[in-house]
C-alpha cells in the first residue's frame, strides 16, 4: 500500500491502543492477581525509530495496568492515558494538551472502541486481527497481527512515505 507522502509528512504523533495492538490481546493472570503481557521487541524498536525521527508517541487504553505504565516508561512514551472507556474525549484532550490537530496524528487500534479514533486521525490503522467493523474505517490494515510487529509495520510505512526512513537507517549501514 502506498501512503500519500504529504499526509505522512504531516503526522507528528503516533497514538496506540495496548491490548491487541502492542500485545496479542492475551492477558496472563497469575494466581496472586498479577497481570502480565507479552510485548514485541520489534514494535519497541520501531517506536524508538519513530522518536529518533523527532516524532511523539502516546498510548490511549481502555484498561488500567501497571504493566502498560512500565512498558511506556521503558519506551519513553510521555503521554499515557489509561482507563479510557470512551477514547474520543481522551484523544481530544491529548490533542489540546500537545497542540496538534487530528490530521497530525496516526492511530492504531484493534476493536470497536477504537473506531472513533481511527476515523478521526489523519491516518487510521487496524491490525490484521482487528474486528471487521474497525477495518472498514481504517486507512490501512496491517499484514501483521497485534503484538507481532503490526506497530513496527505502520511506523515503517509512515517513515518511508514521509522520506524519514533512509536517514534513520544510516546508523545501521556503517
Amino acid at each position: 500500500m502506498k501512503v500519500d507522502a504529504e499526509k505522512a509528512k504531516n503526522i507528528k504523533m503516533l497514538i496506540l491502543d495496548v491490548d491487541g495492538v502492542l500485545t496479542d490481546g492475551g492477558i496472563i493472570l497469575a494466581e496472586d492477581g498479577t497481570e502480565m503481557k507479552l510485548f514485541n521487541s520489534q514494535d519497541g524498536h520501531g517506536i524508538k525509530l519513530w522518536q529518533r525521527a523527532g516524532l511523539e508517541t502516546a498510548i490511549i487504553s481502555g484498561r488500567v495496568t501497571n504493566v502498560t505504565a512500565k512498558r511506556a516508561e521503558q519506551l519513553d512514551i510521555k503521554y499515557v492515558m489509561q482507563g479510557c472507556k470512551k477514547k474520543l474525549p481522551a484523544y481530544e484532550s491529548l490533542l489540546e494538551k500537545v497542540g496538534l490537530t487530528a490530521a497530525q496524528t496516526a492511530y492504531i487500534g484493534d476493536d470497536t472502541i477504537d473506531i472513533p479514533l481511527v476515523r478521526r486521525a489523519g491516518f487510521g490503522a487496524a491490525v490484521e486481527n482487528a474486528v471487521d467493523e474497525l477495518k472498514h474505517y481504517a486507512d490501512y490494515t496491517t499484514k501483521r497481527k497485534g503484538g507481532s510487529g503490526a506497530v513496527r509495520e505502520v511506523i515503517e510505512l509512515l517513515l518511508k512515505a514521509s522520506g524519514r526512513w533512509d536517514s534513520l537507517m544510516e546508523r545501521y549501514l556503517i
